[in-house]
C-alpha cells in the first residue's frame, strides 16, 4: 500500500520538509478514501485528515531515535 510515499527518516532521507511530509500525508488520505481530490461536500474532512495526518508523521519523526543519526 502506499507504494510512492517514500521513507522520511534519517539515514534514508538525509533532510526532510514539511513539503515531503505533507505530501507523503497526502498519498496516504487519497490512498484510505479512494479519492484523488475530494468532491466539494468532502473538501473539509479531507483536508483536515491531510493535516492531522502531517502532524501525527511529523511527531514521529521528531520523536524516533535513529542510532548513529543527528535528529531533524
Amino acid at each position: 500500500m502506499c507504494r510512492s510515499i517514500k521513507t522520511l527518516r534519517p539515514p534514508m532521507t538525509p533532510e526532510v520538509h514539511d513539503e515531503d511530509i505533507t505530501a507523503a500525508a497526502l498519498q496516504y488520505v487519497r490512498k484510505i478514501s479512494g479519492f484523488r481530490a475530494p468532491a466539494a461536500h468532502n473538501k473539509e474532512a479531507f483536508d483536515a485528515a491531510v493535516a492531522a495526518v502531517a502532524a501525527a508523521t511529523a511527531e514521529l519523526l521528531d520523536n524516533l531515535q535513529v542510532r548513529g543519526v543527528a535528529a531533524r
